[in-house]
């Protein structure tokens, strides 16, 4: 199909119904000819436009098809498609379908590190973009190790020998492809000296975990970045339950900190991410109930059984989570 797209606008007019073109960031001068289509009266095709990169990498999507196309994020598995039961393998191989289906763990380790590979080496170099892969497999990794904290260009630049605007640069291309989040910073007018830089992750924990070098779940619970690793699980499985609009970080230079801060209705929640199976109130949650004036604060963490922690406090198994959020925060 890529041959007859050699000459595509012989090959896409006589279509009808619904045509599907995957990896359409292969070949961006079709957005406009693909504008010109859209604007047949009557319509005898619409178009499915598949690819891994997002609108603003992918030169032209903006321009040629303004007011002509709507968006829609695809992510892999999360728990609504997998049943809670399966959380822990979820987490562990993450939600790409072929590493999660794979026969066994070392199948989807392999699978994970061959995806990685393929990346660097084929898909980069297809967006136009010159980055030496192994450069860029350096600073993942790096980034890999940094899981859940507040960016630091200054850090990650001198790890990686550059400057700080080409770690910058790294870290907004990791972001384009849906393989990074920056979680954004809240600023609430409290008094307070409060973090301003983003916190960043990988967005999915089989990716996390194949650049750790952690391909057995006995491995990843000796591995400091346990708690970071279901961090960015947990957090990947509530932004698929409550969108990923509105949503923010918040912290304080003084320590105080929330993992997520959502608004809904109005009102505005918290949510606690937290590894351990008993999670309690931590001074922390108190002033950023006080601070941010939340209505109610939840903490997700990955015991069997959620409880009540405090007046405006909930503790919510990872077991729960989908029962709890589907229908919104409340």
């Amino acid at each position: 199909m890529l041959a007859r797209l050699e000459h595509p606008a012989a090959t896409l007019e006589p279509l009808e119904g619904l045509v599907v073109i995957d990896e359409v960031q292969r070949k961006p001068e079709l957005f406009e000819l693909l504008r010109v289509l859209a604007d047949r009266d009557p319509l005898p095709a619409r178009f499915l436009i598949l690819g891994s990169a997002s609108p603003t990498l992918v030169k032209g999507v903006s321009e040629s098809l303004a007011g002509r196309v709507t968006f829609v994020d695809v992510s892999g598995f999360d728990l609504t498609e997998v049943g809670a039961a399966a959380y822990e393998r979820l987490w562990l191989r993450g939600g790409f379908p072929r590493s999660f289906l794979a026969e066994d763990e070392a199948a989807s380790f392999e699978w994970r590190n061959d995806f990685i590979r393929t990346f660097l080496e084929r898909d980069v170099p297809q967006l136009g973009i010159s980055i030496p892969s192994a450069t860029l497999l350096r600073f993942w990794t790096m980034l890999a190790h940094f899981h859940g904290q507040v960016w630091n260009a200054a850090e990650l630049a001198r790890s990686l020998g550059s400057s700080e605007g080409t770690a910058r640069r790294y870290l907004d291309l990791l972001s384009s492809v849906f393989l990074v989040r920056q979680l954004t910073p809240w600023f609430a007018n409290v008094g307070k000296r409060q973090v301003k830089a983003p916190k960043v992750y990988v967005r999915d924990p089989g990716l996390l975990h194949a650049l750790l070098g952690l391909g057995e779940k006995s491995a990843l619970e000796g591995h400091p970045k346990l708690g970071a690793s279901w961090e960015g699980f947990a957090l990947e499985q509530v932004l698929a339950l409550t969108g990923e609009r509105n949503v923010y970080f918040w912290a304080t230079h003084a320590g105080a900190e929330l993992d997520l801060l959502l608004f809904s209705g109005g009102r505005r929640f918290g949510i606690e991410l937290k590894y351990g199976d008993a999670p309690r109130v931590t001074r922390s949650m108190r002033i950023a109930i006080e601070d941010l004036e939340l209505e109610r604060l939840f903490v997700v963490h990955p015991g069997s059984e959620s409880f009540p922690l405090d007046e405006r406090i909930e503790g919510v198994s990872i077991l729960d989570l989908t029962e709890r959020f589907e229908s919104g925060i409340a």
